[in-house]
């Protein structure tokens, strides 16, 4: 598949998926354009086993020099490199994509905003795990009722650095005696969060299967940019409190859902 062809594909697939998340994304030249001042951008995977594999960005503040973007690659699997593609795509916006609609909308709809008082100053959005695989129930159980990201935490301090956001991806799995567990902070593997990953008690089977999940970190609670209506200045950052008397959904709720609605 030539590279325009490939772009073509994964600008489509973000368009399907954003809408499932109730967004409205249009291509736009090299961009996927959203609300506002939100876009996703696609950049060529590095490597030969680039077939399967997506890199998405998504762009907080389409225009400004120092807007932040929120990488993140996964990878699908497929008869077809347009199948892989889809898959892939949709892997994203199952934990990632989701995360960044919740910090847009605040609603707690599509991810969580845990409490994690052991990263101070940092406030988190978790989206869901997508588990797949052998037995598959087991690891999901295990991380809705684990606190991951507390258990990280120590491991995880000395590499946050600036206002964020900071993307954090978990992927862990396999099999017994034969397991990955990594853990992404800012794009780049953290040795020490991996580690203190692998030394958690999740469930290894006799059967492959794995998870991933994925957590954005800021220093504030903040809403991308959004288009201001004629005249008027640009919207102030909104604080989003969590609801105080409702208990959220758990992560596990959340991938039964998106299991069942085909995602």
């Amino acid at each position: 598949m030539r590279p325009q062809e490939r772009l073509a594909v994964i600008q489509r697939c973000v368009v399907r998926e954003m809408a499932r998340l109730g967004q409205v994304f249009h291509p736009e030249g090299e961009v996927v354009r959203g609300p506002g001042t939100t876009a996703v951008a696609v950049r060529e995977h590095p490597g030969d086993d680039g077939a399967g594999h997506v890199d998405l960005g998504f762009v907080l503040h389409l225009g400004r020099a120092d807007a932040p973007v929120v990488w993140d690659c996964a990878a699908g699997l497929g008869k077809t490199e347009e199948e892989k593609l889809a898959n892939a795509v949709k892997m994203w916006a199952t934990t990632t994509a989701s995360v960044l609609v919740e910090l847009a909308d605040g609603r707690g709809v599509h991810a969580d905003r845990p409490d994690v008082p052991e990263l101070p100053g940092w406030h988190a959005v978790q989206g869901p795990a997508a588990v797949f695989g052998f037995g598959n129930e087991q690891l999901a159980t295990w991380l809705a009722e684990h606190r991951v990201l507390p258990a990280l935490a120590p491991a995880l301090r000395g590499e946050l650095t600036g206002p964020g956001p900071v993307g954090v991806k978990l992927f862990l799995g396999g099999k017994a005696g034969d397991d990955v567990a990594e853990v992404r902070v800012g794009g780049e593997v953290s040795e020490a969060a991996s580690a203190a990953l692998r030394a958690l008690d999740w469930p290894r089977g006799e059967r492959l299967c794995w998870a991933r999940l994925f957590v954005l970190l800021t220093a504030e609670p903040t809403m991308p940019g959004r288009t201001a209506s004629a005249g008027a200045g640009a919207p102030a950052p909104m604080r989003v409190p969590a609801p105080a008397a409702a208990r959220p959904r758990g992560l596990f709720a959340r991938w039964r859902e998106a299991r069942r609605a085909g995602r």
